[in-house]
């Protein structure tokens, strides 16, 4: 199964500088996206290190280990390639004072054919479009997640919450970092969404879902996404990677399934 690919970055209204990184590699179905956070400029290094390293370093990997590379080696090169992304921000962030505290999340997809590997760290999300029904396919590494987890608050109230970009892992910020990766079947028609919390705390499940399904092209579709975002207020980067399977879409709909070792 081919894979088509539209990035698109923006600054959003509110913010002189931009955090957000992506890059996409269609040769080898590879798309990253990261949204950094950190001092002066610091979340920017962040973001663009992750993406530049892991994009670069997995997408040459991909290239030389080629389709009959299996599932688990694939799932080992993302986590390789995480962890040295990892470590290399996290040694910047200590041996440069003006680097201090950075860190970035992390969204990684790798599509094969009939299925894709989707690797995430921290609150930036992916979101599935199968036959007109959109699914967050990401479960946000955040204290507000832990908090609607608990029963402590329910979804409607996180809306509104204080609390809302708090997260509780990241990229960069600690010696080690845990990639949590699940596998989920592509069915023809799929269109996937990557995004930084730039898109997504602007424009709620609903409002994504008609606005992926109001142009049959991907770059019109990522525009009309970053328009809406910052007519809804802008008040952050917007970042996000549209990827759609080739063929018509399919009629049914299967749950995602952890990967197992």
């Amino acid at each position: 199964m081919n894979f088509e690919f539209v990035d698109a970055v923006d600054t959003g209204r509110s913010r002189s500088n931009n955090e957000d990184s992506t890059r996409v590699d269609a040769q080898v179905a590879l798309a990253v996206l990261a949204d950094g956070m950190g001092g002066y400029n610091a979340g920017e290094v962040a973001s663009q290190m992750a993406t530049s390293f892991i994009g670069r370093e997995l997408g040459r990997w991909l290239r030389e280990a080629g389709a009959g590379a299996s599932d688990l080696e694939v799932r080992r090169a993302m986590d390789i390639c995480v962890d040295n992304a990892n470590r290399a921000i996290f040694n910047a962030a200590n041996s440069n004072p003006a680097y201090a505290g950075m860190g970035t999340t992390l969204v990684l997809a790798v599509f094969r054919d009939t299925h894709l590997l989707l690797g995430h760290v921290g609150d930036s999300r992916a979101y599935r479009l199968r036959a007109g029904r959109l699914a967050q396919i990401t479960r946000d590494h955040s204290l507000l997640q832990e908090q609607i987890d608990a029963g402590l608050i329910t979804p409607e109230q996180a809306a509104f919450s204080a609390n809302k970009n708090l997260v509780t892992r990241a990229v960069g910020v600690e010696d080690t970092v845990l990639l949590e990766t699940r596998v989920h079947e592509v069915q023809p028609g799929d269109l996937y969404l990557l995004c930084s919390d730039g898109l997504s705390d602007m424009l709620d499940d609903a409002v994504l879902a008609q606005l992926l399904q109001m142009h049959g092209a991907l770059a019109p579709t990522a525009a009309l996404l970053v328009d809406a975002a910052n007519d809804a207020g802008g008040k952050d980067n917007i970042s996000l990677v549209l990827a759609r399977a080739e063929g018509s879409p399919a009629a049914g709909q299967r749950s995602w399934w952890p990967f197992r070792r």
